[in-house]
């Protein structure tokens, strides 16, 4: 009896859905996510594998090679810190598993636009694509508050010293020989000793770049990647 691999590809959807949503909401409010959401993934995704293997519903073994292929670049790019969260590369490996090709609903109608790259590369690629147009959020709404300062209104906005303590962001801004300098995400940040400079030189209203989780464009495009597909194979296709 065949399996429905696209009622598998369901189950990898709600999987993937609940354990993202909840992994976002600790990120936002704790700036951390369990280590076991990624186990359990990494566990649906293995199980739903072999169903889908086994059943003779996996298009092409050589997708396999492409698990551990991008474990290992997920990986790098959080020693690179092309990545900055370890719960994101963790949830990407995870992910590698859980989706190693494109997922298709409802007969192979979804997503819109078919892609011949590994599931999660897609859903990496439409999370960065999506976390890419946070600059251009920014933008307006500097705009409406009239801090047009650049580069600094692509990267954040302005609040008070006091008001930043109490925030997840990093200060946009450093003293460096007295003087305010743009300073975006160093490695190394203390800011609670940068705050207190800010306020030991009197000054009460900085530039300030918010702390958004990664998690959150990565549950947009993991959810995507299911309805519309591959948006950067697409723009490619677009411009060529």
């Amino acid at each position: 009896m065949m399996v429905d691999v696209t009622l598998l590809n369901a189950v990898r959807l709600i999987t993937g859905t609940l354990l993202l949503s909840y992994a976002s909401y600790t990120d936002i409010k704790t700036r951390r996510a369990p280590n076991i959401l990624w186990v359990i993934m990494a566990i649906v995704g293995a199980i739903l594998l072999i169903i889908q293997y086994l059943d003779g519903g996996f298009p092409n073994i050589w997708y396999l090679v492409f698990i551990p292929i991008m474990i290992a670049l997920m990986y790098l790019f959080f020693q690179m810190r092309l990545l900055f969260g370890g719960a994101d590369a963790k949830a990407l490996m995870a992910l590698a598993i859980l989706v190693p090709i494109q997922p298709t609903l409802f007969s192979e109608q979804l997503p819109i636009w078919k892609s011949f790259m590994p599931g999660s590369w897609i859903i990496f690629a439409n999370a960065t694509i999506l976390f890419l147009l946070i600059p251009i959020s920014l933008l307006i709404y500097n705009i409406g508050k009239r801090n047009l300062q650049f580069p600094h209104c692509l990267l954040g906005y302005v609040i008070s010293v006091e008001k930043a303590k109490q925030k997840f962001v990093w200060p946009l801004e450093k003293i460096k020989d007295g003087k305010r300098k743009l300073m975006y995400m160093p490695k190394k940040f203390d800011v609670d000793e940068e705050l207190a400079e800010f306020e030991k030189q009197g000054i009460t209203e900085i530039w300030v770049t918010p702390k958004i989780p990664f998690m959150i464009p990565l549950l947009i495009g993991f959810i995507v990647s299911f309805i519309l597909g591959d948006i950067l194979l697409q723009l490619v296709r677009v411009l060529l």
